[in-house]
């Protein structure tokens, strides 16, 4: 799998909103038009999507930003702004997102599955929306929302039916290159592979099933040592687990100390693999120099690969029909946030939530009528309540988005 990449970055940015129109309606004999200003469109969303067909995340490796399209300007005549597009970012069946403090944020297992990374900005409300019976001539509107933007971490665990699981130079290339169409690096050498392949195995009655060579384990894998934890994270998702143990010679260790290591390493990795269905067998038995009782292969000579791969395949099957049956895709939309007021170091209080900032962000704050709306929108948020219960009084410094005030309590 040439230029496989399983970690990245991605900068997800929404679409900025477009901005709301101040226009009075102009007509021959009308000399006093109502206000007539569209609004402002909805910028792009950014969609995360798992899809079958992507198989790395190299795409991200040299350009990790995806943006949202831009949502047009209101105008006059009521003409509201256009929409921007949304934009949907293919990656792999089995992306992990988390955040930079290592949080867990969505995990696209299924093709199908989405996760919303970063919405669009709202459009601005034109001044139209504004009239009422105590406001006939409103002459301002709301500006654009800017669109969601943050940094995000993408890591890719394989989806497999089958891992394979040995030491470096064990023959798992050799194994995958034989009984698929994959073409890994094969050298007698420890730690050819690198990186992990994925191969398909087809059957004569077109049967398929498919195997991931995984970079070999060494002892201490599971703390991370030689890049365990990036190789290991590949075997969580697979179905069943093909252990290999080498029948040459390998540092010693006879076949039964391999094996007893290569599960101690997965057990404390994470225990639940211990359960999965699993076909411990010796490799190279064509050269083999090391006793043992058990099944044997030869990726060589083909001795023991349709047994093998028979083996294999009942228990894909048993493990397919195991597994819940999912109607739909998921979809990840992160939950609308409240009202919250946090206290500062210097004093100050900042007042988080997106419906608040959004009442201050989309108001021209220059404008008499608009700022008068927008303490009507804060009200309404319950946003003094929530300054007072936090223990604000007269005078002290609060800050919502780029607008900063001093807080005087409602009498």
């Amino acid at each position: 799998m040439a230029g496989f990449v399983d970690e990245c970055n991605l900068h997800a940015k929404g679409g900025d909103g477009g901005a709301g129109c101040v226009s009075f309606r102009r007509e021959a004999h009308v000399s006093r038009g109502g206000p007539d200003g569209g609004d402002g469109g909805t910028g792009g969303d950014v969609w995360l999507v798992a899809d079958q067909n992507v198989s790395s995340l190299l795409a991200f490796k040299d350009f990790p930003f995806r943006r949202g399209d831009d949502g047009s300007h209101g105008q006059g005549k009521k003409k509201h702004g256009k929409n921007g597009e949304d934009l949907i970012v293919n990656v792999p069946e089995g992306t992990v997102i988390r955040d930079f403090d290592g949080e867990i944020l969505a995990d696209l297992v299924g093709a199908g599955d989405r996760w919303l990374a970063a919405a669009g900005g709202r459009g601005g409300r034109g001044n139209a929306r504004f009239l009422s019976n105590k406001r006939r001539a409103p002459a301002f509107a709301e500006q654009a929302e800017i669109g969601e933007e943050r940094w995000l971490r993408l890591e890719l665990k394989l989806m497999a039916d089958v891992a394979l699981v040995g030491f470096p130079n064990a023959g798992k290339s050799t194994l995958i290159s034989r009984i698929s169409a994959a073409k890994p690096k094969v050298a007698s050498y420890p730690f050819t592979t690198l990186s992990p392949h994925l191969g398909v195995v087809r059957t004569s009655d077109d049967f398929e099933m498919v195997v991931a060579d995984v970079p070999g384990l060494i002892e201490g894998a599971a703390t991370g040592r030689g890049l365990g934890h990036q190789f290991l994270r590949h075997v969580e998702r697979a179905r069943v687990l093909l252990v290999l143990v080498d029948l040459a010679e390998v540092e010693a260790k006879t076949p039964d100390v391999q094996e007893e290591i290569l599960m101690r390493e997965l057990r404390e990795y994470d225990a639940r693999l211990l359960d999965r269905p699993r076909i411990v067998i010796g490799t190279k038995s064509d050269v083999a120099s090391l006793p043992w009782t058990g099944s044997t292969i030869s990726a060589v000579t083909g001795q023991g690969l349709d047994v093998l791969i028979g083996q294999l395949r009942q228990l894909v099957e048993e493990a397919r029909n195991a597994d819940e049956q999912q109607t739909q895709y998921v979809v990840h939309r992160p939950t609308p946030e409240g009202i919250q007021v946090v206290r500062q170091d210097d004093g100050s209080f900042e007042v988080l939530g997106r419906q608040a900032l959004r009442a201050v962000a989309l108001s021209d704050l220059t404008d008499v009528d608009a700022m008068n709306h927008a303490q009507e929108r804060l009200q309404q948020l319950r946003v003094p309540r929530a300054l007072a219960r936090a223990g604000a009084v007269a005078g002290d410094v609060v800050v919502i988005g780029s607008f900063q005030f001093e807080y005087e309590p409602d009498n």
